[in-house]
């Protein structure tokens, strides 16, 4: 989430999609429902992200480029209840045939060849400009329906306002740019087969299963030792670093390449996450 909140919405079209995504398939489940602000002022409970690989058409029938698709899944159980889906819920349940708790919400198309990758930090900005503006034009054409906002669906973090209907490729940018540092782990379902013990003696083993891939979240490995005599600085909170440009050396290709990097947790992994607006305080 807060990696997410530092993102510009020209920032998701950087997206390189076999560079920047571990895996063509996916299901992120949330701990806890994340209750979303919409443009008109509904509320809705999102407790999971779905994505695949997909190829994406624009209006000419030959104009086609990589992308991914995003589905969204609200929490049959979530905090947002209003009457109507209560009684969908029930219905289901009498008639044998109960929802599941993870239903689809809606879908999003994200570009994946990292459209806007070479484009200026001027440029980005004038873009991110230019969504804006086109989703207030949006919010204000959507006035009719605008609903008040309840006081019920709170969740532990606050809710998340979307006026400009870009949180989902927000989140999922920063999600995806997170799990390609370094800090997770791709394995087997089992290391190996696990032998249960009973109270008569040995089970049997579970066989591992070669479709399933475990990721396994780890602290980034540890650098080199400091030089002697050098003093290593110590960081006592996290904060997240937003996207930035670098020239990054290619000793294969002898030249540098501006990438893109970030967003990023920096700090001590069991350090406090600092978050919000920065102020510079200067001495006259």
């Amino acid at each position: 989430m807060a990696a997410a909140a530092t993102l510009e919405p020209s920032d998701i079209s950087t997206l390189d999609r076999d560079r920047d995504i571990p895996m063509p398939t996916g299901l992120l489940v949330l701990p806890e429902p994340i209750v979303i602000v919409n443009r008109t002022g509904t509320l809705s409970d999102t407790r999971a992200f779905g994505w695949q690989f997909i190829t994406q058409h624009q209006i000419l029938p030959t104009a086609r480029y990589p992308g991914v698709r995003v589905t969204t899944f609200m929490d049959r159980d979530g905090p947002v209840q209003p009457a109507g889906w209560r009684q969908a819920v029930s219905q289901a349940r009498a008639s044998g045939n109960p929802l599941p708790p993870l239903m689809p919400d809606g879908m999003y198309g994200m570009r994946g060849d990292a459209c806007l990758a070479e484009e200026s930090t001027e440029t980005l900005a004038d873009l991110s400009e230019f969504h804006r503006q086109m989703q207030r034009a949006l919010t204000q054409a959507s006035q009719w329906r605008a609903e008040p906002v309840p006081e019920t669906g709170e969740w532990a973090g606050g809710r998340v306002d979307d006026p400009y209907d870009d949180f989902v490729g927000r989140y999922m940018f920063a999600c995806w740019r997170l799990l390609a540092q370094g800090v997770t782990a791709v394995g087997p379902s089992h290391p190996a087969s696990v032998v249960r013990t009973t109270a008569t003696g040995l089970e049997g083993s579970a066989p591992r299963d070669p479709d399933v891939r475990v990721i396994r979240l780890a602290a980034p490995s540890p650098g080199p030792s400091e030089p002697a005599g050098e003093t290593k600085r110590v960081y006592h909170h996290r904060w997240p670093v937003r996207m930035h440009k670098v020239r990054q050396w290619y000793p294969s290709r002898q030249e540098h390449r501006v990438i893109w990097r970030g967003p990023y947790i920096k700090g001590p992994a069991d350090a406090p996450l600092m978050t919000g607006e920065k102020a510079y305080l200067v001495d006259s």
